[in-house]
């Protein structure tokens, strides 16, 4: 077996592989970014026992968050179908060390899926005693990772990001966004950074990445999976962009209101969580109304889907929300920016960074 050095491309503690020719990926007009770790797979890394076992365990052992495969294939279908091309543009970012390339890779491969990418973090760098605090904080990790997958797309791309509220992904995707709008200033990027421990040579590489990429802002949507059961209300901070989701099909939901999957591909997902995962038309039901009164889903995609959800069983028949879905306000390119009544800002112009109580 070849070292993963030879498939890699290393910067510090940022390693990544590329499986498309960069040209496809130069050509992406949008792309899919996902965070590995608790929002595509189940993984457990509270304990010495759960990490070894992450480590250790084949492809076909690895579980993935519920409906998350049915997820990533129906956007894979939707997206080839829309763009009349095969190389799906979907990269993932993952803490896990290089070494683990290859089995992540067979069980992305075992799900469907043949990402363009794929992003590691050589902790063995930070296994140095000055660098050991490295070994668990993320932000300045994962920021460095998406700077350098910024250098690799178009100009005017769209980027759809998916994580988890297990960390600081709704944090690092905000900040990924101020940093190539040029949002903040460089004092104030610099405390913010500074806060989460971002410093030293990985301060100075994020500021020179900074000058190299467009000034755009790329990120169309951020979704996170509540894999600790965080509040929904605390994501309203980072503004109606960031959308926190129970489960994939509240996702699935989203997609389909925004054009990104069809009916078939949300109905698909509907019935993956309730086949193989043992989720009940009672859940979905729940989900559903949830959305709903977030204010989330407008009443035109509500009256799109019950009859289909009813038709293939995956919703009570006569089952209706708790309260009355709201009409669109807004709209851009098809995707649905706000509904009647909500004030909330999309991007706000400035996001308390500092106060993270959940």
């Amino acid at each position: 077996m070849k070292s993963w050095k030879n498939r890699a491309q290393i910067s510090q503690d940022v390693v990544r592989f590329t499986y498309i020719h960069s040209r496809r990926q130069e050509l992406a007009q949008e792309v899919y970014v996902w965070d590995l770790d608790k929002t595509y797979l189940d993984t457990k890394f509270e304990s010495l026992k759960g990490l070894w076992k992450t480590i250790t365990e084949k492809p076909g052992q690895k579980k993935n968050v519920p409906g998350t495969a049915a997820l990533v294939r129906a956007l894979q279908d939707a997206w080839q179908l829309r763009y009349e091309e095969e190389d799906f543009p979907i990269f993932f970012i993952t803490a896990s060390p290089p070494q683990m390339e290859m089995s992540i890779i067979e069980k992305l491969n075992l799900d469907g899926i043949q990402p363009m990418g794929l992003y590691c973090k050589d902790n063995l760098k930070n296994l140095h005693p000055k660098r050991l605090w490295r070994l668990s904080k993320q932000v300045g990790y994962k920021l460095q990772a998406l700077l350098e997958m910024r250098l690799k797309l178009l100009a005017d791309v769209k980027q759809v990001m998916w994580g988890d509220d297990s960390e600081a992904d709704a944090i690092i995707y905000n900040i990924y966004s101020d940093i190539c709008s040029r949002r903040l200033a460089k004092v104030q990027l610099e405390k913010v950074l500074k806060h989460y421990l971002v410093t030293g040579e990985q301060l100075r590489v994020i500021f020179e990445l900074q000058e190299r990429i467009p000034e755009q802002d790329p990120v169309e949507k951020i979704y996170i999976n509540l894999a600790e059961d965080t509040d929904a209300e605390y994501y309203l901070k980072f503004g109606r962009r960031v959308l926190p989701s129970f489960n994939s099909f509240q996702t699935a939901l989203d997609l389909f209101q925004d054009k990104r999957i069809m009916l078939d591909h949300l109905i698909a997902v509907a019935d993956d969580l309730i086949t193989n995962f043992d989720f009940t038309r009672d859940q979905l039901e729940r989900s559903l109304d949830d959305l709903v009164r977030r204010q989330v889903l407008a009443a035109s995609t509500v009256h799109q889907i019950i009859s289909s959800l009813v038709e293939h069983e995956l919703i009570h028949k006569g089952w209706q929300p708790s309260i009355s879905p709201k009409e669109v306000d807004d709209i851009e390119d098809g995707r649905v920016i706000g509904l009647e009544g909500a004030f909330e800002p999309w991007v706000p112009e400035q996001i308390d960074y500092f106060h993270n109580y959940r």
